[in-house]
């Protein structure tokens, strides 16, 4: 489930090793291009987080982020 604080919607997603970790990110990155959407993200080996926001509204939570997470979440196998 995302997390909505400081502004931001924060998810952590675990994967089986680096290879499903990057696959996804490539999958995500993908899906928030078509969208103009360049979330901030972190990867360490199987491990991704998501810190969702739009600079352009003031770094607050809007409804194109709220897009892209259900997008993300669409995109685990």
């Amino acid at each position: 489930m995302w997390e909505e604080s400081d502004k931001k919607l924060h998810k952590e997603f675990k994967f089986k090793d680096f290879s499903e970790a990057f696959a996804f990110m490539t999958r995500v990155a993908l899906e928030a291009e078509k969208m103009d959407h360049h979330p901030l993200w972190t990867n360490e080996y199987n491990k991704v987080e998501f810190w969702l926001s739009t600079h352009d509204a003031g770094n607050t939570v809007t409804d194109k982020d709220r897009r892209l997470a259900k997008k993300i979440d669409a995109l685990i196998p």
